[in-house]
């Protein structure tokens, strides 16, 4: 859709603004992309699925729960993005768009994902944050070409042991989880390039120095004794980074109480004319 549209589309009610939207894509782009986000829609326009060529599929913000069937028509599909919206589950018939690389499925209301998110071997990112997730579902350890996975904002507390087993995995995003330890499974997993656990609740951190790959670590804002170490060459974003050297383990908390203290409010200074003066 054109930016001309898109305007028009803020200032019209709900169910006319999708009548508007749907009216508008009667022939198959050419460049092998629909862009329904931020369209108020609450049903998916099946019409589109008519479209078997796509490629790229954007209904990022607005409120739907449901997919039809008809999606299933669209075998060609690489990118799905149904981030933002009222999605409780997962519908199936994205299990079955077996050409899927990208899926978006951030900022829904998903409490677990179906089994049969198996069957999108093609998969190499997955968006997954700002859900409902008490912990990773195994079936994430199945998709055996996933390199990106973002997984913060849930409500994580530990990582499957399996998790290992994705090979290719380089990217793991996990801020503002509830993780109070370090993921162990990490520590095996040699390829990981990236390892974001900001915001999280982990007070120790494990040597990383031994991990090959890994090029950049995030554990800012934990409430953390120690930084953990890496290779030479690896940056690091939290206390006791780059700016600042790592204190000893046993100092960690002297060096707390510490920081404390310089940050209570200093006596005020007596005024100017209350002073004293010299003779």
């Amino acid at each position: 859709m054109g930016n001309t549209i898109k305007a028009f589309v803020a200032f019209i009610p709900g169910d006319r603004c999708q009548n508007y939207v749907v009216g508008d894509l009667q022939e198959m782009p050419l460049d092998k992309m629909v862009d329904l986000s931020g369209s108020q829609l609450r049903h998916f326009p099946v019409h589109v699925c008519s479209f078997t060529d796509l490629v790229k599929l954007y209904l990022s913000d607005n409120h739907l729960n449901s997919l039809p069937p008809e999606l299933g028509q669209l075998q060609n599909l690489q990118i799905l993005a149904l981030d933002f919206n009222n999605f409780k589950a997962l519908p199936q018939v994205v299990c079955t768009l077996k050409q899927l690389c990208i899926l978006y499925l951030g900022n829904n209301k998903l409490c677990n994902l179906p089994n049969e998110l198996s069957l999108l071997q093609n998969l190499r990112t997955l968006w997954i944050e700002a859900n409902c997730l008490t912990q990773l579902p195994d079936v994430v350890c199945e998709l055996s070409l996933l390199k990106t996975l973002h997984a913060g904002s849930n409500a994580l507390r530990f990582l499957p042991g399996q998790l290992q087993h994705l090979h290719e995995l380089r990217t793991i995003w996990l801020s503002g989880n509830l993780l109070t330890e370090f993921p162990t499974v990490l520590l095996h997993m040699p390829l990981l390039e990236v390892i974001d656990v900001d915001r999280n609740s982990i007070r120790y951190f494990p040597s990383l120095a031994h991990l090959p790959g890994l090029k950049l670590v995030i554990y800012d804002h934990n409430p953390c004794r120690n930084a953990p170490k890496v290779r030479k060459g690896v940056r690091r974003v939290g206390r006791w980074a780059e700016e600042t050297p790592e204190p000893d383990p046993r100092k960690a908390r002297r060096y707390a109480l510490a920081k404390e203290e310089s940050q209570e409010p200093l006596p005020p200074a007596p005024h100017p004319l209350l002073s004293p003066t010299s003779s």
